[in-house]
């Protein structure tokens, strides 16, 4: 154990900080460092860390009880191409006017959404009755 004046004399005498490591111990403990070296390496591990992060994003794809083959073929690539990159994709089927007449047509769609994914993606979670004039889904990608 060193007295606080000669760990200040120490620190002086190297040109370097004195810092203090434990506050709440008895006595406390400092130590002897270049402080804004310190600082600059926490500040480059930091920057490193949120470089190799990954974004996940929630991509939504729009579709109607009447949507055609080839635009529901369309939107399911792009749906598809969306997992790939390990995004989160939210399936939301609109109604419109007399549509809503006929939920079983929105669910079915749903269903075919389901099938087209199903070796790309899990159901998250899917809506069972219609909130509003839409239904949704949404599906995670498998991790693999």
């Amino acid at each position: 154990m060193v007295s606080l004046q000669v760990a200040q004399e120490k620190a002086r005498e190297f040109d370097l900080d004195l810092v203090e490591v434990a506050a709440d111990a008895r006595p406390p403990v400092v130590k002897i460092m270049d402080w804004g070296k310190y600082r600059y390496e926490q500040q480059k591990q930091a920057q490193e860390a949120r470089k190799n992060q990954q974004v996940v994003e929630i991509k939504e794809v729009q579709l109607r009880p009447v949507t055609e083959d080839h635009d529901f073929n369309t939107k399911i690539r792009r749906a598809r191409k969306f997992l790939e990159e390990g995004n989160i994709v939210r399936i939301v089927l609109r109604y419109r006017g007399r549509e809503l007449r006929r939920p079983e047509v929105g669910e079915a769609m749903l269903d075919r959404v389901e099938e087209a994914t199903e070796d790309l993606a899990t159901v998250e979670h899917r809506s069972r009755k219609i909130e509003g004039r839409r239904l949704l889904m949404r599906l995670e990608p498998n991790s693999n």
